[in-house]
């Protein structure tokens, strides 16, 4: 066992002209025991990067994922809902059982055959999505355009948001996501949408729908609170990780032409750009040992999803985009519990943005020289701030 006394790395190992993963992860999975970290606020966590103790972490019942327990990593405001963990439903944020009594609730509803009936639903949200791309001339930001709205809007339907609704819907969720927002501007659409959620739940305990909200209205499991701050984490939770597989994804097509029509390639993005590498934040409740380190009671601990991802002992040569490889295992959307409940739903709208958008305009290509792209070196998720194309 060991217990490291070497100088704390950064937490932050993004920077602009490097690879993602950052080559010190490699690094990091030679060293002995786990790699310590300092945060911005000066408070230190354990980093994780080889997959056999990355599926630890989040497995072990003695490493929590609640932010109220002592220790807990917090790296700054990164976008996203403020103060989280305080919205009642917000499950992601518990632990077992609190987290099962949730999770139990929504699984029926995105099992691989309800996702798989969404498809008509999404292939014509991806279809107007283009439409007003295309409308709106011969150039656009894919990012702003397109990615982030097909998310958005599959979601709103999933929910059950009128047709009427799903501008302010859409306008209010790009406040919390995007970079330019202030954080006041994001406590201010926050709060707007989960007003919207609880007029639209006593709206569909009244009159309910074929949708996911009627659904679990009708049931007595979660307060109107509840299932507000359930729906408001699945509008966050499958938006900006769902916009940034798709802009980086089509990235990557346009450079391998040759894979846009395979259907190996979403899995192979899912792990090659982990882009939810530093989402699972977590904290030991007890003392506990990982890959040979000593981790003590009230440490934070931050397993590197895109460290596991890239391990040369469970995927031969990691670096490499290879759809051909087989990415079962990877860790993309989490492990254990935890996992990520809309998984099917993210490989179903990746699946169909790559395909129509190729289909569509087949004269698809970045409008810039890819040194100029602003991709997100300062968040815990990795993907591109823009992405400027032309057709």
């Amino acid at each position: 066992m060991t217990n490291t006394e070497e100088q704390p790395v950064p937490f932050m190992l993004r920077r602009p002209g490097v690879s993602f993963p950052p080559p010190e992860y490699a690094e990091f999975r030679q060293r002995q025991g786990l790699i310590r970290a300092a945060l911005p606020t000066g408070d230190t966590v354990w980093l994780v990067t080889r997959h056999e103790d990355v599926r630890e972490v989040l497995t072990d019942p003695r490493i929590s994922s609640n932010p109220a327990h002592e220790g807990f990593p917090a790296p700054g405001r990164t976008g996203g809902v403020p103060a989280a963990s305080e919205i009642p439903g917000w499950f992601v944020a518990l632990d077992p059982p609190d987290h099962g009594k949730f999770r139990k609730q929504l699984l029926p509803e995105f099992t691989v055959r309800r996702i798989r009936a969404l498809r008509p639903a999404i292939e014509s949200i991806v279809d107007e999505s283009i439409d007003a791309m295309l409308a709106r001339g011969n150039s656009a930001d894919l990012v702003e355009d397109f990615s982030l709205s097909v998310p958005s809007l599959v979601i709103s339907a999933l929910l059950g948001v009128p047709k009427v609704d799903r501008a302010f819907f859409e306008a209010k969720t790009k406040i919390l996501v995007t970079i330019n927002s202030t954080d006041e501007q994001r406590d201010e659409a926050s709060k707007q949408i989960l007003r919207y959620l609880n007029r639209l739940i006593a709206i569909k305990r009244k009159r309910p729908g074929d949708d996911l909200l009627s659904k679990l209205s009708a049931s007595d499991g979660m307060s109107v609170q509840e299932l507000s701050g359930v729906a408001m984490l699945l509008l966050i939770a499958g938006h900006e990780t769902t916009a940034n597989n798709i802009s980086l994804g089509v990235l990557t097509l346009l450079s391998h032409p040759e894979w846009i029509n395979d259907p190996r390639v979403v899995e192979e993005l899912l792990r090659y750009y982990s882009v939810a590498d530093m989402v699972a934040l977590r904290v030991a409740t007890d003392d506990v040992e990982i890959g040979g380190q000593l981790i003590k009671a009230g440490e934070g601990v931050v397993p590197l999803v895109a460290g596991a991802n890239h391990d040369s002992a469970v995927f031969e040569r990691p670096d490499e985009f290879d759809p051909t490889r087989s990415a079962q295992g990877h860790v993309a959307f989490g492990y254990g519990v935890h996992q990520c409940l809309g998984q099917n739903l993210v490989r179903l709208e990746m699946e169909v943005a790559y395909s129509k958008l190729f289909e569509r305009i087949p004269t698809l290509e970045v409008a810039v020289p890819m040194s100029e792209l602003p991709f997100k070196y300062d968040g815990i998720l990795f993907g591109l701030h823009a992405l400027p194309v032309r057709w």
